[in-house]
């Protein structure tokens, strides 16, 4: 097997190079950006509490037409599910919008949030360099005080 075979160039009976074989994957780019760690996590878990209500809840249901002593206590546990359910899924909100309000969404480079973090950063370094200079000043005024006396 040559090069081209391997690459999936192959010629014809006639001398032709045949048309490429069609690769096994391709990438595509995403369609959206990814999720934050923290709201990736908080969704993650949002889904295994849901999948676990949802299968809690049919187990009371079906233990409940078979007239089980089960049905009781998992009717009771599907309830107590049910609302940590709800509670994961607003966790997943308030993770998003927690993230977002510290973060700030950027969708351009012009965006507002980007300019105010640079405001903000432009802030905190001159504040740190005045701080700076205020400690080098401070340091000398002694020691000028103690080669004058």
């Amino acid at each position: 097997m040559d090069t081209q075979e391997r690459r999936g160039v192959t010629e014809s009976a006639r001398g032709r190079p045949a048309i490429p074989r069609q690769q096994l994957w391709v990438e595509e780019p995403a369609l959206r950006r990814r999720m934050p760690d923290p709201v990736r996590r908080a969704a993650v878990r949002a889904v295994l509490i849901l999948s676990l209500t949802i299968i809690q809840a049919m187990v009371a249901f079906l233990s409940t037409l078979t007239g089980s002593w089960l049905a009781f206590p998992m009717v009771l546990s599907s309830v107590a599910s049910t609302v940590a359910a709800t509670w994961s899924v607003l966790d997943v909100w308030v993770t998003r919008q927690v993230w977002n309000q510290r973060n700030g969404v950027v969708s351009m480079p012009s965006s507002s949030a980007r300019r105010l973090r640079r405001e903000r950063r432009r802030a905190r370094r001159a504040a740190r360099s005045g701080q700076r200079d205020g400690a080098r000043i401070g340091r000398r005024s002694p020691d000028r005080s103690l080669s004058r006396a």
